[in-house]
């Protein structure tokens, strides 16, 4: 079994399960240990499986599911025997789609870990709408929930944006690299339901190609929002609002 047969094998594992009593598996993992490049892949991997497991545990199950399931089984028993198998078979193949193509989506490529990328998609976390795993304007209780989570927790914020209310924080995914996502609120009026028109994520500079080297923060504009870039110590900052330029220098 070479490099590329073993991931592709690996593709398909499951922690904590009896994949590795597969034969083919087992070869594999052992490959892991011997292929320090392998071995980085495999970590990687692991870690977006990580996330991805996260992100489904945190979608709540909506009120009733549990008495609608039980009220649909009385139908479902009374599908002929030959369409309920193509159903299952159905259902099968697409769970199995699924993970193949989020594998594949989340699978770091040569060239995207440039900071334009990088950029880009934090910028798309925030727009798109996110889930904040910790709601709370609690400084500490945010850094400790972003340490115990293996984010970046040692920050350093600018000393105008301490005194911005905190709405809470998530961690977030960038090339097998976790960046933590601290959510602010300026004040202003918002749309129903968002929580926050302040973002600031922080990463290993290491993790991001071309980070800016130390010096004044980089002010550019990112789908729609107005972002700052700066580099400290060892960390990249990212800063991002739907203000103007003056309201975020006045935060810098």
């Amino acid at each position: 079994m070479n490099r590329d047969d073993a991931k592709n094998v690996l593709l398909l594992y499951r922690p904590a399960t009896a994949d590795v009593a597969d034969p083919q598996m087992a070869e594999a993992l052992v490959l892991v240990k011997q292929d320090a490049e392998l071995g980085r892949w495999f970590n990687e991997y692991c870690a977006r499986q990580e996330v991805l497991r996260a992100k489904f545990r945190a979608i709540p199950v909506p009120a009733g599911l549990k008495e609608q399931i039980i009220s649909e089984q009385a139908v479902r028993e009374k599908i002929i025997p030959w369409r309920r198998n193509m159903v299952l078979t159905a259902v099968a193949a697409v769970v199995v789609v699924s993970f193949v193509l989020a594998a594949f989506w989340f699978q770091p490529r040569p060239g995207d870990n440039t900071l334009a990328i990088y950029q880009n998609r934090m910028v798309g976390v925030a727009l798109r709408g996110y889930a904040m795993d910790l709601a709370t304007n609690n400084s500490e209780q945010i850094r400790a929930f972003l340490n115990q989570n293996h984010a970046p927790a040692d920050y350093v914020l600018p000393a105008p944006l301490k005194k911005v209310a905190l709405t809470g924080c998530a961690v977030e995914s960038w090339q097998g690299t976790r960046v933590s996502m601290i959510c602010f609120r300026t004040g202003k009026p918002l749309p129903p339901g968002q929580a926050g028109d302040l973002w600031l994520f922080v990463v290993d500079r290491a993790s991001v190609k071309n980070a800016p080297a130390a010096g004044p923060p980089q002010l550019a504009k990112v789908n729609a929002l107005l972002t700052a870039t700066w580099t400290q110590g060892d960390k990249l900052y990212l800063l991002g609002t739907a203000g103007d330029e003056q309201t975020l220098r006045q935060l810098l």
